[in-house]
């Protein structure tokens, strides 16, 4: 295998809006164990459905569309993309004790290694990247 070969491993889920969020979080655990993350980055698995849980719950409740859920492993990182029909951007807010809600994208932005938002011809998308564990904690 050459320097510029990519090796990845992918998953994608479509969750209507009346879907439960927690059908995305054990769809995503049951990948991430797949991979042996469960065992080898236990915290960074918490953070992954946490975020998992913050971002098909914006596209539920604010951009009022479906989620399409999409995970990819390219060995380095795992990305956590989340597709909906808004073309309105996240972006986080200061919390605020008036709003019981407006702090998803502080939590993504502070869990994540790092996130971005794009728009795409039928709404955005949102991906964030979480580091894998290193090559000695993922061996067996």
């Amino acid at each position: 295998m050459t320097g510029s070969s990519v090796r990845a491993v992918g998953w994608a889920r479509s969750l209507p809006l009346d879907s439960e969020v927690k059908a995305a979080r054990d769809w995503a655990r049951a990948h991430l164990d797949a991979v042996g993350w469960t065992t080898t980055a236990p915290e960074t698995v918490d953070a992954v459905l946490l975020t998992v849980s913050e971002l098909v719950t914006n596209a539920h409740r604010h951009a009022h569309s479906s989620a399409q859920l999409i995970m990819t492993w390219d060995q380095r990182c795992l990305h956590i993309s989340v597709h909906d029909t808004s073309a309105a951007l996240p972006a986080p807010r200061r919390p605020s004790t008036e709003r019981l809600g407006g702090r998803g994208m502080l939590l993504v932005d502070a869990l994540a290694d790092e996130w971005e938002a794009h728009p795409c011809p039928h709404g955005k998308t949102v991906t964030a990247c979480f580091l894998g564990p290193g090559p000695e904690e993922s061996r067996d």
